[in-house]
């Protein structure tokens, strides 16, 4: 008599519509799939599991930095979630540079780049195991545009979420961060401190796991995806390792179902124009990092919309600062969480114009529907719109003939937005650097760090290292720094970088020279070598590229596909394209 064929080599859901549209069934249904299933199997999945939806689940989990520490209960609760709503949930993980161990060495050329691999190695994941939706988290500040880059170019189901931030530590009576640590070894450096205070800092800024808790780019860029409607709304403040988080993640785990069995809203119906500059607009509210008009035209390309650093200064230019955070302010994520979370900012700007509430969510509801019901604004840690601390935005894209596509300064804390001073040129970090220990540079000089591009570096490494021991040493306000790497979202003081075009590909930072004056005018939004046109023609026309500094390996790849900053500093042209699973 002939046996039965089992169940699974027919096609599963047959009177289901929405299921026989699942990406997931190209390896689970028909004859030639039981090697497929063997291997599923194997992985302990039964008949049930594997005839339901795949839902990958994305972190960084590990011991590469405390800001993904906090994935693992979040990813466990996710599974949860998804298991009761129907789903089978598929866990996989990416890398993370730690931008904090990384910093002030050749190690953080690795920080930016890993961003392009997370969001590749998403893509690789999704599409080449076909999973029909995702949950992706992000710590460590290059994880988040880097997972929600990768959503945006798989283009299926997903809920972005923030891992969350540590608490701040305390040192006699005074709230500390990381950032307190980076300077206090400037402060050490003047004798301002001794070393038993020094370490006492060090011990007590970074108390729990979680990223770092000012306004830096791992809260900035949580913050964003709220504003951009790509997450669960208000979770980008709760503390990391708070028990509630575990909560969030269940419901989002149920949320990615419902997602998938409506069809949507998938990331590409969710990033338009309008909600890349909501996400701008949170940046300039807040003070936060700089590093966000970077990746905001990344998150921009892989939707497919033009969305450049002229765009994003646009909108800096026009939305008051409220948020009285860290560098430039006094408060950090906790502070925010305690008075109801990014939820009292994004309602205020709603309120006041400044963000679009119309915009969709994940949710399928609107940012205005979202957040209409938010707390007011508690008028210390985050101001009314109607009186800010400042009119216009805590973060500034400059012009002028030394940045003509662009530069990008946070002004939130400055006393003064002027500058004009002599150039003393250094031809990487490491020159830099050296000159800063030695405090062998003065007031009035305007320090030029150049051929650490995107291209030049390659990489474009984060300079605050330095920026801190400057600022630590008492002369954050009295000398200027100009880059065209970049700088952390911890980074304060008269520090610009992003500068476009880099020096390395011929753009005009590449002229500097020694005791050429500079002015650099943020108010204004420019930045200026005062050096006749005649002269900088004779320098172009010397001008020589430097040899590359990585010939082989990673860092040369990157380096030969990678784009200028104002267009994200990406290394494709987006969207892309992956047939639809018949």
């Amino acid at each position: 008599m002939r046996s039965q064929r089992p169940a699974a080599y027919a096609t599963l859901h047959e009177d289901d519509a929405s299921m026989k549209k699942l990406r997931s069934r190209i390896t689970t249904d028909g004859l030639d799939r039981a090697p497929h299933r063997a291997f599923m199997r194997a992985m302990g999945l039964d008949d049930a599991a594997i005839a339901k939806p795949m839902v990958g689940i994305v972190s960084m989990k590990g011991e590469q930095t405390p800001c993904n520490m906090t994935h693992d209960f979040q990813v466990a609760a996710a599974k949860t979630g998804i298991e009761e709503a129907g789903g089978t949930p598929r866990e996989f993980s990416t890398i993370s540079v730690s931008d904090g161990i990384s910093m002030n060495h050749e190690g953080m050329k690795f920080s930016l780049f890993s961003r392009e691999l997370i969001a590749d190695s998403i893509e690789a994941v999704v599409h080449g195991l076909a999973y029909d939706a995702l949950i992706g988290y992000g710590g460590c500040d290059k994880t988040l545009p880097g997972v929600m880059m990768g959503m945006v170019r798989c283009n299926v189901p997903s809920i972005f979420i923030y891992g969350g931030s540590s608490l701040p530590g305390r040192v006699d009576g005074r709230t500390l961060t990381v950032l307190d640590s980076y300077e206090a070894v400037g402060s050490f450096m003047t004798g301002e401190i001794d070393a038993a205070t020094l370490e006492r800092i060090e011990r007590a800024c970074l108390p729990t796991i979680g990223a770092c808790a000012g306004q830096f780019t791992a809260n900035t860029m949580g913050m964003v995806s709220e504003a951009m409607g790509l997450t669960i709304p208000n979770v980008s403040m709760v503390p990391g390792i708070y028990a509630e988080r575990a909560q969030i993640s269940r419901g989002a785990g149920r949320l990615i179902m419902e997602m998938l069995e409506r069809g949507g809203p998938l990331p590409r119906d969710v990033v338009t124009r309008k909600s890349l500059e909501n996400g701008a607009a949170i940046v300039a509210a807040t003070g936060g990092s700089t590093n966000a008009a970077l990746h905001l035209p990344a998150i921009a390309n892989e939707a497919g919309i033009a969305f450049t650093i002229d765009d994003v200064g646009e909108v800096f230019a026009g939305t008051p600062l409220i948020g009285n955070l860290r560098p430039g302010g006094k408060y950090t994520a906790k502070d925010v969480y305690d008075i109801g979370g990014a939820a009292v900012v994004i309602r205020e700007l709603i309120q006041s114009g400044h963000i679009d509430g119309s915009c969709l969510t994940i949710t399928g509801r609107t940012l205005a529907e979202e957040y209409g019901v938010a707390n007011l604004p508690d008028g210390e840690v985050v101001y009314a719109a109607r009186a800010p601390i400042m009119p216009d935005g805590g973060v500034a894209v400059l012009k002028g003939n030394l940045c003509p596509d662009g530069a990008v300064i946070k002004v939130a804390g400055l006393k003064s937005q002027l500058f004009e001073g002599v150039a003393r040129v250094f031809e990487d970090e490491e020159a830099c650097v050296t000159a800063v220990r030695d405090r062998s540079y003065k007031a009035g000089e305007v320090l030029v760090i150049r051929n650490e591009g995107p291209v030049g570096g390659p990489g474009m490494r984060e300079m605050l290292g330095v920026t801190a021991l400057i600022y630590g040493q008492g002369m954050g306000e009295k000398v200027a720094l100009i880059t065209d790497g970049r700088f952390s979202g911890a980074t304060r003081g008269m520090c610009i970088g992003y500068v476009s075009p880099e020096a390395f590909v011929g753009g005009p930072l590449a002229l500097v020279r020694d005791g050429d004056r500079i002015r650099i005018d943020a108010a204004k939004r420019r930045m200026d070598m005062l050096v006749d046109e005649q002269e900088l023609a004779a320098r172009r026309r010397d001008w020589k590229q430097r040899p590359p500094r990585h010939r082989a390996g990673a860092l040369a790849k990157y380096a030969r596909l990678v784009g200028q900053a104002p267009g994200g500093a990406v290394t494709h042209e987006g969207p892309a394209e992956w047939p639809w699973f018949d």
